[in-house]
């Protein structure tokens, strides 16, 4: 499990201690983990991850099957946001966020499925967001990050399903946590954005201050259930009552989008006549 120092993470990984599991959870400042340690010794095996190093990806994977015996279940929980509207995000921070929010999942995901495969089973929770289905004003990078995790998921869980490994994306709504504390701004803001994206970062900013807000503790508790059954259930499961409502009103936006899109190009257009002693205006098209 990636990501366990505070959080969602953090309280994945209580929880599933909690409930008996043994856990391999990953920080970049190992330290943050002492206290899992103490709580629940011999069930967690701590382990110092850069996501981005690749040869310490790989060690943790090593250790991780070593310590445990094997690998059941790969949580990709670990995760950082960007803030800034696409004009203002340069391309090494649009890099940089794809990394931690692709790249590092599918080189996890890369690593355990050989250990997988050969046990026979196992389970793969990539953990999104609602910015996987939906895009907020001044979250592009993140959505692009997020919508690129469950592409991913979706044509994973087709390539694995015959060989008995189940894949889950995880889309949690608004959490009491630090992550909206923690969302890094881009170096570039500029003022022309300024009414599209301040209520999405002053809403990230509140988060964990709002009495309405979800309790780390209940999203751990739904995961560990998803985890635990045995059959297989939908790929992506939604966690929250909010994360439903905001997911709700998308997909009605979605179909109303589909139907004009279908009105657009399937109705045959009525082309006027051109004059042609008058000019007709060029479009520039990238």
């Amino acid at each position: 499990m990636t990501g366990c120092s505070s959080g969602l993470g953090r309280a994945l990984a209580e929880a599933a201690a909690g409930a008996g599991d043994r856990v391999a959870v990953t920080a970049r400042d190992v330290a943050t983990l002492d206290r899992l340690c103490d709580a629940w010794p011999g069930q967690i095996v701590p382990i110092s991850l850069e996501l981005r190093d690749t040869a310490q990806c790989e060690g943790a994977v090593r250790t991780a099957a070593d310590r445990l015996g094997g690998i059941d279940v790969l949580v990709n929980n670990a995760g950082a946001g960007l803030f800034g509207a696409i004009e203002e995000v340069s391309d090494t921070e649009v890099r940089d966020q794809l990394e931690t929010l692709v790249v590092a999942p599918w080189r996890l995901v890369r690593l355990v499925l050989p250990l997988m495969r050969a046990q026979g089973h196992g389970h793969i929770v990539n953990v999104s967001s609602l910015a996987g289905r939906m895009a907020f004003p001044g979250l592009g990078a993140y959505a692009a990050g997020k919508y690129a995790l469950e592409g991913m998921s979706q044509a994973l869980a087709a390539e694995v399903g015959p060989a008995g490994i189940r894949v889950t994306v995880v889309e949690p709504g608004c959490f009491a946590t630090r992550y909206g504390t923690t969302v890094s701004e881009s170096r570039s803001r500029l003022s022309a954005y300024a009414d599209a994206t301040t209520d999405t970062l002053h809403g990230l900013r509140g988060m964990a201050d709002d009495p309405g807000t979800g309790r780390p503790e209940d999203y751990a508790e739904r995961v560990l259930d998803i985890v635990a059954r045995d059959e297989p259930g939908p790929l992506r499961v939604p966690i929250g009552d909010d994360a439903y409502a905001y997911l709700e009103a998308a997909e009605q936006e979605s179909r109303r989008e589909l139907a004009a899109a279908r009105a657009l190009v399937q109705r045959t257009p009525t082309l006027p006549l051109s004059d042609p002693e008058k000019p007709q205006a060029a479009r520039c098209v990238a």
